[in-house]
């Protein structure tokens, strides 16, 4: 890895790349190599090694000693919330950007996205992404990027998060540094993303988005948010039904125009809920999950009604309603036979 490579191209705002690293010591090395070779110039780094105990905390070490755009900070563990906002503290570049040590992004990314937010008619630039298997085998778009350049101004923007087909990532977006003047990713929660974006959209224009897939996320099977034991229950899904509610209350207060979207994906976020709880938290005194049967046992009317919820969806959210742990356990035996078959 070369320090002085990039010196010569463009970019005179410096640009403070953060990531946060926990036992990654099997992929943040392509990670960083990756950001390394970034065509932008002047580009600073940021390794927040969040208590690691397999050896990448002295691995990040060693990739600091072989380029000087390398900065590493060791903490406690908190989370990753926790490693981006020590990121923050410390960053020293005009621009902020993200990346999960996961991941991997083409050389070109930061040098395009500078470029868009260096001409000041756009407050906030994003990377089309795709997302790869452990193997670099392309998986189906979550995000279907656009084709050309587009400007998506905010309202626009969480019209497309209530649809699921817009992107919340941070990892795929770069910020003034003072966007982050009064804001901090939430820590303790898995849907940190979207909340702190929500935030953020409410103050500005809208972000800019870039057709190319520049940024790569790669879906790990080992990793923790996607290996599951048959009680298992990712705090995530918690997370989602209070992030619907918080957004509920904004687009009713903000941006009443997009009601039944938000009526729609509080509904849907709730059903996601339900199809992933445990069968043994499916009980009386499980305070949340009894907050989610009531909620949609209120809402029947919306679930009829909504324009935008599709017919399964509304078969499954009726049924859920009406007999929710009979339709898991017919959910569930469903699921292992269509594994068996395959």
């Amino acid at each position: 890895m070369a320090g002085e490579q990039g010196k010569e191209q463009m970019g005179t705002k410096k640009i403070s790349v953060i990531v946060p690293v926990y036992n990654s010591i099997n992929c943040l090395e392509r990670c960083v190599r990756s950001l390394c070779a970034q065509t932008y110039g002047e580009l600073e780094i940021l390794l927040v090694d969040d208590g690691s105990t397999d050896g990448t905390g002295e691995l990040c070490e060693r990739l600091a000693a072989e380029d000087g755009r390398i900065v590493v900070r060791h903490k406690e563990n908190g989370g990753a919330s926790s490693a981006r906002n020590e990121g923050l503290s410390i960053a020293s570049g005009d621009y902020i950007g993200f990346a999960d040590s996961d991941d991997y992004v083409d050389s070109y990314v930061y040098e395009e996205l500078a470029r868009v937010l260096e001409k000041g008619k756009y407050p906030v630039a994003q990377i089309s992404r795709d997302e790869v298997d452990e193997e670099g085998r392309r998986l189906p778009d979550i995000c279907v990027p656009p084709e050309k350049e587009r400007f998506c101004d905010s309202e626009t923007f969480i019209k497309e998060l209530l649809w699921h087909r817009g992107d919340s990532s941070f990892c795929t977006k770069l910020f003034p540094r003072e966007i982050f003047a009064n804001h901090r990713f939430p820590e303790g929660e898995l849907n940190e993303d979207f909340r702190l974006l929500l935030e953020i959209l409410q103050e500005i224009p809208g972000i800019v988005i870039l057709p190319k897939q520049g940024y790569h996320v790669v879906c790990r099977m080992e990793s923790t948010t996607r290996k599951r034991t048959r009680d298992s229950f990712s705090r995530v899904f918690l997370d989602i039904v209070e992030n619907a509610d918080m957004v509920q209350e904004l687009v009713d207060r903000k941006y009443p125009a997009l009601h039944e979207y938000a009526v729609r994906f509080n509904l849907y976020q709730r059903l996601d809920y339900m199809l992933h709880v445990p069968l043994s938290q499916m009980r009386g005194d499980n305070v949340f999950y009894q907050k989610v049967k009531t909620f949609l046992r209120r809402h029947v009317g919306d679930t009829i009604k909504n324009p935008y919820l599709t017919g399964k969806n509304k078969a499954y959210l009726l049924l859920l309603t009406a007999a929710p742990r009979t339709v898991r356990g017919v959910h569930g035996w469903k699921m292992k036979l269509r594994e068996k078959t395959r």
